[in-house]
């Protein structure tokens, strides 16, 4: 009796353990799906924020990418299969990034680019982590990791920017009947 008694004690401890997991996955699930925005946007030409600060600023998933420097699995996240035309900025202080002129499809699961919207866009970081030599791509404003810059890309560049989707926020272009709109409700 004592046996089944303790083997039932496990059994809903390990219930628990199993509930407790599904509920911190799909905390961290629903925070990876929120509306992505920019959490310190800025105009200054330099945003300087300690580790400290960023992490009481940003949610966990987005913290992880544009800070310690981890890495989105392939083909999960929001922009890799994402076709509208606009502009990529950086998530953590809004820094046009890239347009969606030069994205295209690598067919490796993260969104990639041939450039940046301009040289200083993104600084170039030598990185051999993992074992690997590549070179890590991050923010020029606030020194956001983003991804990193490979040599595989197709002409006229020969760069693959493979970026992590959520260091970046979309900003669609306006069309002209959008701006025409806009205008006419803001005279009103």
């Amino acid at each position: 009796m004592k046996s089944m008694h303790s083997r039932c004690e496990k059994t809903m401890k390990l219930n628990y353990l199993f509930v407790f997991m599904i509920g911190i996955m799909g905390c961290f699930a629903c925070e990876h799906r929120q509306e992505p925005h920019v959490y310190a946007p800025t105009n200054a030409k330099q945003l300087h924020k300690t580790k400290a600060e960023w992490e009481q600023l940003l949610p966990t998933a987005v913290f992880a990418i544009t800070q310690l420097k981890q890495t989105e699995k392939a083909f999960s996240g929001r922009y890799w299969n994402h076709h509208q035309q606009g502009i990529y900025v950086c998530t953590c202080c809004g820094r046009e990034l890239f347009s969606s002129d030069a994205k295209y499809e690598s067919g490796t699961g993260w969104p990639s680019f041939t450039g940046a919207i301009d040289l200083q866009a993104v600084d170039r970081i030598s990185d051999n982590s993992a074992g690997m030599s590549r070179t890590e791509i991050a923010c020029e404003r606030c020194g956001a990791h983003l991804g990193h810059v490979f040599d595989d890309g197709p002409e006229p560049s020969g760069f693959r920017y493979c970026i992590n989707s959520l260091s970046l926020v979309f900003r669609k272009k306006k069309t002209v009947e959008e701006h025409v709109h806009l205008k006419k409700n803001k005279n009103k």
